[in-house]
């Protein structure tokens, strides 16, 4: 005989209100939780209500793709919306700038290549890693001789380097380089030697209160005067150079930062352990210091790439100079909407990868010990 034939006592599990999970929980907890959020959605609609729609007209259904069209004109005459075909007009300069056709191979080949010298970097898991960490070293080497040539590849002037090209290459080197170098920095502010931390700190004050286009100006017109009659220096080589000086004084100031945040304990622990002050450093202080830097870092990174676009003022044509010498030609005029748009896409897919890879670096190395 049943001894409970009712069930009596026993909770049945029953599946949550449809309207407390899925996109419904979602929109409910996130957009109609109370009155202001209420009032907040519905504005928020309503203005993309009168947005979206005709962006979406004039970029996209009323816009001209055509790489047939060789003038403003012949967009107008075909539709009312955005005339890309200037895009694909110039979209090898913005590219590769004035770099020769038939060399811009090495470009390509350079900028793949370069996403494999990075990934032993950026990813420790990677099989093989012990020996793409050897092609990592020499890449540098490889790709200098790729852009500029010599070693029997034909010489290519650095006048030539433009668009994307430019950007990218200032870019990746500024990173590349000010980032030990700014390490190297935040230590020497800490140093115990008293001239070590004195031209550490001057250098850095002087870096961080001086604009970055005003030491674009002195690379490319006072930097000169210094050198000897008949020497030649050439420009993007100066204008890299300042470029990491730049960096290198912000990146000192984040680590800086991270390294004050490290309880003293810490730095006690080794010297506990007999360790000198470069393992000190390099096992202990260093891996915590910049997990706790990352996020200033990133961000460094990422200012330090939109600031390439700076050396337009210096007459190096990156992708913001190659769209002015496009919308000098009368065949293009009135279009800077279309190049602008075009420009800012390549520069928010570069920023948001490194935000990205940010994050997950983030996570990957989180402890689980921010709570407590």
């Amino acid at each position: 005989m049943d001894k409970n034939p009712h069930n009596t006592g026993i909770r049945q599990d029953l599946p949550p209100p449809k309207m407390h999970v899925g996109v419904a929980g979602w929109i409910r907890k996130n957009m109609l939780s109370s009155p202001t959020d209420v009032f907040l959605t519905v504005i928020s609609v309503y203005i993309l209500y009168k947005i979206v729609p005709p962006l979406a007209n004039w970029a996209v259904l009323d816009a001209v793709f055509s790489g047939d069209v060789n003038h403003r004109n012949e967009c107008r005459e075909i539709a009312a919306g955005a005339c890309w075909s200037v895009i694909v007009a110039r979209f090898e300069q913005l590219l590769y700038g004035f770099y020769p056709v038939h060399l811009r191979w090495r470009v390509n080949l350079t900028f793949i290549l370069l996403f494999v010298a990075l990934i032993p970097l950026l990813y420790d898991q990677v099989r093989g890693r012990k020996y793409l960490l050897w092609f990592t070293l020499i890449y540098p080497i490889f790709a200098f001789f790729m852009l500029w040539g010599g070693l029997g590849l034909e010489s290519v002037e650095s006048s030539k380097f433009g668009g994307f090209l430019l950007t990218v290459l200032i870019g990746v080197t500024g990173i590349a380089v000010s980032l030990p170098l700014g390490i190297a920095l935040s230590l020497g502010r800490q140093s115990s030697m008293p001239l070590v931390r004195l031209l550490s700190v001057c250098y850095i004050e002087f870096f961080r209160g001086v604009p970055l286009i005003t030491l674009l100006f002195v690379a490319s017109t006072l930097l000169n005067y210094f050198m000897p009659p008949g020497t030649y220096f050439d420009l993007l080589l100066r204008v890299i150079i300042m470029v990491i000086l730049f960096a290198a004084a912000y990146i000192a100031e984040v680590v800086r930062g991270g390294l004050a945040a490290i309880p003293r304990g810490q730095f006690e622990a080794a010297d506990a352990l007999g360790l000198k002050y470069a393992n000190c450093m390099r096992l202990i202080i260093l891996p915590q210091a910049l997990k706790i830097s990352i996020p200033g870092i990133v961000n460094t990174f990422i200012g330090l790439y939109k600031d390439t676009t700076l050396v337009v003022i210096v007459g190096l044509l990156d992708p913001l100079g190659i769209s002015g010498a496009a919308l000098a030609d009368s065949k293009w005029q009135g279009l800077s909407t279309e190049l602008y748009m075009f420009i800012a896409l390549g520069f928010f897919i570069s920023c948001f990868a490194m935000s990205r890879y940010s994050l997950y670096l983030e996570r990957k190395l989180d402890t689980g010990h921010k709570n407590q």
